[in-house]
């Protein structure tokens, strides 16, 4: 019996299945990218590590805030109800792809809800979340730097919000 066909024994909804397996794929991607890069590559040691000059480099940045740092400055009184906020966000997507209009939508909520997870144990475990990828062309220097759940959390949201309300693939 494959894993398919015993959650569709137990009623789990087919859109829910296609969310959690893309949550997963996503939280795992994520936490093994930050735990090379960070460990395996030392870059919290070493702050930068250029891989595509100027395009594409690891620059070590740990949030304490949302997305640019916002909120942030005062990790202590951020963590938790930041570790609380993306915990319930987590949950709410999930919730929100069994019931999602198409496999896509049901899709990119599961990649959403994964990035979310992956934010929400950096700050469990590291205090903040590591973001380590800097972007930057044409003379313009990015200050930012961003993670592959932070990635998935703005990509599955978009994907999400512009596939709701199209019934052409029912999930």
């Amino acid at each position: 019996m494959s894993w398919i066909d015993y959650f569709r024994r137990r009623g789990v909804p087919h859109a829910l299945m296609l969310a959690l397996v893309a949550f997963a794929v996503v939280l795992v991607l994520d936490q093994a990218s930050k735990w090379w890069v960070v460990e395996g590559l030392n870059l919290k040691e070493r702050g930068v590590i250029p891989v595509l000059s100027p395009f594409l480099t690891f620059q070590m940045a740990w949030n304490d805030g949302v997305n640019f740092g916002l909120l942030g400055g005062n990790p202590g009184a951020m963590r938790i109800p930041l570790i609380v906020l993306s915990l319930c966000f987590t949950v709410t997507l999930i919730a929100f792809a069994r019931g999602a209009s198409n496999r896509v939508q049901a899709i990119a909520l599961g990649v959403a809800a994964g990035g979310a997870l992956g934010n929400a144990i950096d700050r469990m475990t590291r205090g903040a979340v590591a973001d380590f990828l800097n972007m930057s062309c044409c003379s313009l220097n990015n200050p930012w730097s961003f993670n592959v759940a932070d990635i998935a959390i703005f990509a599955g949201l978009g994907v999400a919000v512009l596939c709701s309300g199209k019934k052409s693939q029912p999930a």
